[in-house]
């Protein structure tokens, strides 16, 4: 297992795997806000799914735990399941950066990623799925095989959407988006690349969805409403970095 270190600087606190290379931050005076722009992209499914009782989400990768403390301070409607592989980066999590507790809406699973999306325990088990899974290396997604996206495809629900986030400039990313479009039937879209090369993948399962993309930019001003999230680029951005979408949402 990596080791798991800490730096701080202008009020940010940094998780990091013994590099120098950022894992995830935390603002310390606003330890639920979502404060790196791709981890706020990764909350996507919220544009295309209503949140409601009983609803499930599962979180590949906990790193700051950022995901999981808004969705456990925002969505209390929902029961948020985090598999995190490395020990220490759930205590980091938990100690350094303010993420709370198992409770009735949040569990946490020591456990491989690729094996939990290959149990048929969770077939068919979850709303959403969010994927962030990197190492130390930081040289594209620890889990990235046809396989491990359609067991991804496996455990969503319908309707149901995955967000993932892939490295850009990196021959990785031409693997994961090939396998996530195979995956999921090509029905994939893609953020404009944010910083350090981050870019977010969201793909969808269950019926078509065809949707005016002033619905969208309406969707998206009543997640910013309810949560802070600052959304009003989401619209823009999806419709803009995506072929054949310019009029209209069909995917």
């Amino acid at each position: 297992m990596e080791p798991v270190t800490f730096s701080e600087m202008g009020g940010i606190r940094y998780l990091h795997f013994g590099t120098d290379l950022i894992q995830g931050a935390m603002r310390i005076r606003d330890p639920d806000e979502i404060y790196l722009e791709y981890n706020q992209q990764m909350m996507a499914w919220l544009l295309f799914l209503e949140t409601r009782p009983g609803m499930r989400v599962a979180q590949l990768g906990l790193g700051t735990g950022a995901l999981a403390k808004f969705q456990h301070r925002y969505c209390p409607a929902i029961k948020t399941t985090v598999v995190e592989l490395n020990p220490a980066v759930i205590v980091a999590a938990r100690s350094m950066f303010l993420t709370p507790d198992d409770d009735r809406r949040l569990e946490t699973l020591q456990e491989d990623a690729k094996v939990f999306v290959s149990s048929k325990k969770y077939k068919h088990h979850f709303d959403a799925v969010q994927v962030d899974l990197y190492d130390a290396i930081c040289d594209g997604p620890a889990a990235s095989s046809l396989e491990f996206y359609r067991g991804c495809f496996e455990i969503l629900k319908e309707p149901g959407v995955m967000t993932v986030n892939l490295f850009s400039r990196h021959k990785s990313f031409d693997i994961n988006l090939n396998n996530i479009c195979e995956a999921f039937d090509n029905r994939v879209l893609l953020f404009p690349e944010s910083h350090d090369c981050n870019v977010v993948a969201i793909a969808f399962k269950g019926p078509n969805l065809e949707v005016q993309w002033s619905d969208v930019v309406k969707r998206a001003k009543v997640i910013f409403a309810k949560t802070g999230l600052p959304t009003s680029n989401w619209a823009v951005g999806l419709r803009h970095a995506n072929a054949r979408q310019e009029s209209l949402l069909n995917i």
